[in-house]
């Protein structure tokens, strides 16, 4: 009877240990075959916007160097915490990655998200795009010292994306460094800030220069400053908030993460994907044409580094704005 348990036994371990391997192989096939199944890219801006614009423009090639299908998928809402729940509910094998800016950081600054700072790695950054303030080109403000002593005045109708994105806290920090008031107007993406700009329905916004650069070119938009340490090289006559003695250097910074967890070889697939994408006259060119460079493309280590270091700051921001504890 003993004999015959033992070997009962000694045939069940076989067999776990048959299925534990097996499970093994799977992963380490699974891995070298990535990817199995198109790439989903999450993003939580609206159409049009410079979050949207970067996306598509990175799939274009990406498509073609991880020889599979990329879309993107929009889940706008809560200062991106709809996105990251979505991401969260998914597997963690690297079909799903999330493309965040600063209000991702900012919203999980200020808690209660669906992730944390720990539960992201950085694949690759996507570009480093400082905040423009923009005005109606018709509006009475013909610098950023008008701007400031109209809202000395009254609270100017400054347009951004998300309450507690880089636009909002960005525009709280202008407004408190310049000693003027700002009523902070949110919207879905920066279509819909622009339509508003030029409508004359708000009086300012901080935005990405890509956003407004058409407008801004067919003379319906101004620009008054940039929050940059150093000027852009497409607007060589805008001065920056810093020469106005303004302490308020934004950039809206993307890139895309994975969750914790996602096996290393779809990681490395990932960022070799895009880093090639990215270095393609396609891309290349969409950097130019948006007033930015080819520093804008790092790699995951470099920016998986940037992302903790970004929501350290972002969480002082908003602790000294009276906006988290």
């Amino acid at each position: 009877m003993i004999k015959k348990i033992q070997s009962i036994f000694l045939t069940f371990s076989l067999i776990i240990t048959s299925v534990v391997a097996a499970g093994q192989f799977t992963t380490v096939v699974n891995a070298a075959d990535f990817p199995s199944k198109p790439i989903e890219v999450v993003t939580h801006a609206g159409l049009g916007g410079g979050t949207d614009t970067t996306a598509r423009m990175l799939l274009i090639r990406t498509r073609k160097n991880l020889k599979n299908n990329a879309y993107i998928t929009p889940k706008k809402g809560d200062g991106g915490n709809i996105a990251m729940a979505y991401v969260k509910s998914k597997p963690k094998d690297g079909h799903t990655v999330l493309a965040i800016t600063p209000t991702h950081l900012f919203r999980m600054a200020r808690g209660g998200t669906a992730l944390t700072i720990d539960d992201f790695v950085g694949v690759a950054r996507t570009t480093v795009d400082p905040i423009v303030i923009f005005v109606n080109a018709k509006s009475p403000y013909k610098t950023i010292e008008d701007l400031i002593k109209a809202g000395n005045k009254k609270p100017i109708k400054y347009g951004g994306t998300n309450v507690g994105s880089v636009d909002h806290i960005s525009g709280l920090i202008f407004a408190r460094e310049a000693k003027t008031k700002i009523a902070f107007v949110p919207f879905d993406g920066g279509g819909a800030i622009m339509t508003n700009l030029v409508g004359n329905q708000i009086d300012a916004a901080g935005l990405n220069l890509d956003e407004g650069k058409d407008q801004l070119d067919s003379g319906e938009l101004r620009v008054l400053a940039v929050m940059a340490d150093n000027r852009l090289s497409a607007l060589p006559n805008t001065p920056t908030l810093k020469e106005k003695g303004i302490n308020a250097s934004f950039a809206t910074v993307r890139g895309i993460v994975v969750l914790k967890g996602t096996p290393q070889a779809a990681i490395d697939k990932l960022e070799a994907g895009f880093l090639k994408a990215m270095k393609h006259p396609v891309y290349q060119n969409y950097l130019t044409g948006a007033g930015l460079d080819s520093s804008s493309v790092a790699g995951a280590a470099a920016w998986d580094i940037e992302i903790k270091k970004i929501y350290k700051e972002a969480r002082a921001a908003l602790v000294s704005l009276g906006l988290a504890k």
